[in-house]
């Protein structure tokens, strides 16, 4: 279902179904973290593929051959502020199934794996 509420193009997906989605089919989707690489330092989930925001000049023109675009491609930061961002940007390369992962890696260590650190 499409948050109409900012006009998205994309959907949001909660921490606990990426959980479930994470562990039944991740082969099937594409995974994005657009944090820092300090961030990632600290807390991580496994089989994401990092693209900083502040390094959008290096890895901007790879995204539509590293990526399929039609692909159910889920985003995550910190907090899902960023990711929508970059979830804005996908849509607008051609991305047509595109999820932001609503809370980010924050509620992603509180509502699914408390083993995730939170910073």
């Amino acid at each position: 279902m499409t948050d109409t509420s900012f006009s998205q193009p994309f959907s949001q997906i909660s921490v606990e179904e990426l959980a479930k989605r994470l562990a039944s089919d991740q082969e099937k989707i594409q995974l994005i973290d657009v944090r820092e690489p300090q961030e990632i330092a600290i807390s991580q989930i496994d089989g994401f593929v990092n693209l900083p925001l502040s390094e959008y000049e290096q890895w901007s023109e790879q995204v539509p051959t590293r990526f399929d675009p039609h692909a159910e491609t889920f985003v995550l930061c910190h907090h899902g502020i960023r990711s929508a961002q970059m979830c804005q940007w996908l849509v607008t390369q051609g991305f047509t199934d595109v999820k932001n992962i609503t809370g980010g890696i924050s509620a992603y260590s509180i509502l699914v794996d408390p083993s995730v650190p939170q910073y």
